[in-house]
């Protein structure tokens, strides 16, 4: 018995490796589980369900594998991915969950998130996540033409590839906050691409683990946690 995790998977056309690994993972690995968890930035861009980009329909096809197989796929959105909609999620046979999630698995308590708001001491971009994340602005930017969204996304896509996220951005008094506040015992979340394992001490007696996912580009990054513990492991690709 075991339930899986990733996070910035970030598929897109032109790394066919990345993408064929990810659907060998979900064939050969997450069809085992008990469920699959993607925490965010599973695609590089997303400007809308109505895109047809075949990339789109083959992941599609690859987690609907898991939904006929009775393994529930679970996802929490990414500053890549935030646009992705019910109607995707249902075709995929996904879950889509809240930007912060409680489980419960094995005796663990654990929150999972996709980590950037964790990130409080990246100002420009919390003032970009929450100027994105408002319902108006997201219809407004849907009903643009394709061709229009995806000029606009490759723009700021561009302007981010310029700041870099590391674990210097993330805010240690915010994590003890958070692990205090829903009284779980573990952290899991992306999104600042270093595959780590750290500790938070919480008080004198109580010192609680936060796993950090890498992002899939060398080698992909999975955390599992079985009856043994959490452990976060890697994938070879095959190029």
């Amino acid at each position: 018995m075991f339930i899986l995790f990733v996070s910035d998977v970030h598929l897109c056309n032109n790394k066919p490796y990345i993408v064929q690994s990810f659907i060998n993972f979900l064939h050969n690995q997450a069809i085992h589980a008990q469920a699959l968890y993607i925490l965010g930035d599973l695609f590089e861009i997303w400007i809308g369900d109505d895109d047809p980009n075949p990339l789109h329909i083959e992941i599609s096809n690859a987690l609907q594998y898991l939904y006929r197989h009775h393994t529930p796929c679970y996802f929490i959105h990414g500053n890549h991915d935030f646009l992705l909609g019910n109607t995707y999620a249902i075709n995929c046979g996904i879950t889509l969950l809240p930007s912060k999630n409680i489980l419960e698995f094995l005796g663990h308590r654990i929150i999972i998130l996709h980590g950037d708001t964790l990130c409080i001491n990246d100002n420009n971009y919390q003032r970009f996540r929450k100027y994105t994340r408002q319902m108006w602005l997201q219809k407004i930017f849907l009903s643009l033409p394709l061709s229009t969204r995806l000029y606009i996304s490759r723009i700021i896509q561009n302007n981010k590839k310029h700041n870099n996220v590391t674990s210097d951005t993330i805010d240690q008094k915010k994590i003890k906050k958070i692990l205090l506040q829903t009284n779980t015992d573990f952290m899991i979340h992306g999104h600042i691409h270093q595959a780590k394992k750290y500790y938070t001490i919480v008080d004198d007696m109580k010192k609680l683990e936060r796993i950090v996912l890498g992002n899939w580009k060398n080698t992909g990054s999975v955390v599992e946690i079985n009856k043994n513990g959490i452990f976060l492991n890697e994938i070879t690709f095959k190029k």
